[in-house]
């Protein structure tokens, strides 16, 4: 069995001065902690979703695809700074420590705030939403768990992302 340990996020987020929407995670998987970047897990659909949905090439490389998100306007991180986890299970997370989402919402003019998947949505609900003044869009998670969610469907859903672009 995997130990529960308190981890820390390490990935910095992706954004600049014009960056109009925030895309939130809950925490960095397993696999994106191992990559040092969001959405690592090859089996994870959103640089998929995120391609398809600004319409442009699917992104490869770590510089590839901070160049999409900030060519698009786009700023991406995770509400989580540290946790105990145990491997990439959002339902075991717990004693929380949010993160600082004041140093993106003051260097940017952000439109809106999308949350990927139910459990950041709820994180976020608890955590940030008072902290931080803003509502956040909950969109259907990119991850591989939620089966639920076809591609082309799930390319629907955030199609919304556009709208404050």
């Amino acid at each position: 069995m995997t130990e529960n340990l308190l981890t820390y996020h390490e990935i910095a987020p992706v954004y600049n001065a014009h960056s109009r929407i925030l895309i939130l995670g809950s925490f960095p998987s397993v696999k994106s902690r191992e990559g040092e970047f969001f959405y690592h897990h090859p089996q994870n659909r959103f640089w998929k979703v995120l391609a398809k949905v600004l319409q442009c090439e699917l992104p490869v490389t770590i510089e590839e695809k901070k160049h999409m998100l900030l060519e698009h306007h786009i700023a991406v991180w995770d509400v989580i700074a540290s946790c105990t986890i145990t491997g990439s299970s959002d339902s075991s997370i717990q004693n929380v420590t949010v993160n600082n989402l004041h140093q993106i919402l003051e260097c940017a003019d952000i439109r809106q705030i999308y949350i990927n998947g139910g459990k950041a949505y709820a994180l976020y609900q608890k955590y940030c939403k008072e902290q931080f003044k803003r509502e956040a869009i909950k969109l259907p998670s990119t991850s591989p768990a939620n089966a639920a969610f076809s591609l082309e469907r799930l390319m629907e859903e955030w199609k919304i992302i556009t709208e404050s672009l």
